[in-house]
């Protein structure tokens, strides 16, 4: 193996072992996958080798970039682990023989309303999955193809630390890392990655009757051959009707997104005036519900799925919009106000 390249994976290996801070994680990454990254620089030096050692020096080129994908990959799970052990050890101790209270409450509709989502996808196949809701630039933007500075992140002005990792605006920032997990069952397999990953996002934005900067999502995806636009509205109708109990009027209409391509978003008549128009719908009669379309292939590309071999679509699911389309709430912020006489009037049915 070419000298360079064993020094760069010491090098790497080296500064990996010292990190202890998850931030770091995406300033490695960028020096060595980026786009001016390490790695790619010894990729765009091959045209100046002989014909004739270009096959062999791509080749332990590319070895060295999927080493270097794999421990980073594992240096952040590893990092993430630990950071959940100190949460834990830090959690003040309850006695568990106290005798629990009278009155113990009821579940946020939210709650309700992503518990019976996910029971629906289930029985259709799809797994469950978690994701943190402090994440890195990298996950949250450029893995789903926004890289710095393009204009989309201007919709998703987010709340960023002092460390460089934010609070994700979306919950595709999950995306990349379900790929990664289940593409190996796929492409060894042929096992379809079906996964949806709910959670809380963040955006630094104006409040009203249908804007929260706090709010939920479901997001989902499925990859596998010959995937099209009629498998996502498939499921997608079939969720809709199963929530509301009864056929659920939509319409898709074109939306752009840098994550899918064609992209839509799906609108469903609002359920709190019936189609006529309120504050909730901005009196337009429809709802904004579910941003959604076949995945990128750049997107597929960095979470290493072959495009030219595999299809799939995504879709971003508004949980704190269905669960005011399910439940009558006519503003949003009512959800995150804590007001138990607002809340407690919701049951699991």
């Amino acid at each position: 193996m070419d000298e360079r390249i064993l020094s760069l994976k010491e090098k790497m290996e080296k500064e990996l072992s010292g990190i202890s801070d998850l931030a770091e994680i995406d300033k490695i990454r960028v020096a060595y996958l980026g786009k001016k990254g390490s790695i790619t620089a010894l990729m765009k030096g091959m045209k100046e080798l002989a014909a004739d050692q270009r096959k062999a020096f791509g080749a332990d080129v590319n070895k060295l970039k999927e080493a270097a994908m794999t421990k980073i990959e594992e240096k952040t799970e590893e990092l993430r682990r630990h950071q959940v052990e100190m949460e834990i050890a830090s959690m003040p101790s309850f006695d568990i023989t106290a005798p629990a209270a009278k009155n113990m409450g009821s579940y946020h509709p939210i709650t309700l309303v992503q518990r019976q989502c996910e029971n629906i996808f289930k029985s259709m196949g799809f797994t469950v999955e978690d994701y943190p809701e402090v994440v890195t630039d990298y996950e949250c933007f450029e893995a789903v193809n926004i890289p710095k500075h393009h204009p989309a992140r201007d919709m998703q002005d987010t709340y960023y630390l002092e460390n460089g990792q934010l609070l994700k605006s979306q919950t595709s920032a999950a995306q990349n890392a379900i790929l990664r997990k289940y593409g190996p069952a796929l492409k060894e397999n042929g096992v379809p990655i079906k996964a949806i990953f709910p959670g809380r996002c963040f955006r630094n934005e104006a409040t009203d009757a249908s804007h929260e900067n706090t709010f939920f999502q479901m997001e989902g995806m499925m990859v596998d051959k010959n995937i099209s636009i009629s498998n996502l509205i498939y499921f997608m109708k079939t969720m809709l009707s199963e929530v509301f109990r009864k056929d659920i009027k939509v319409r898709l209409r074109p939306g752009f997104f840098p994550f899918v391509e064609p992209g839509f978003e799906l609108d469903i008549s609002c359920l709190i005036c019936g189609g006529k128009g309120c504050p909730s719908c901005k009196h337009s009669g429809w709802l904004e519900l579910c941003p959604c379309g076949m995945i990128h292939p750049n997107v597929l590309t960095e979470g290493g799925i072959d495009p030219e071999e595999y299809t799939g679509f995504a879709f971003g699911l508004g949980l704190t919009r269905l669960a005011m389309m399910k439940y009558g709430i006519k503003d949003i912020r009512d959800l995150n106000s804590g007001s138990l006489k607002v809340l407690s009037q919701f049951t699991d049915d």
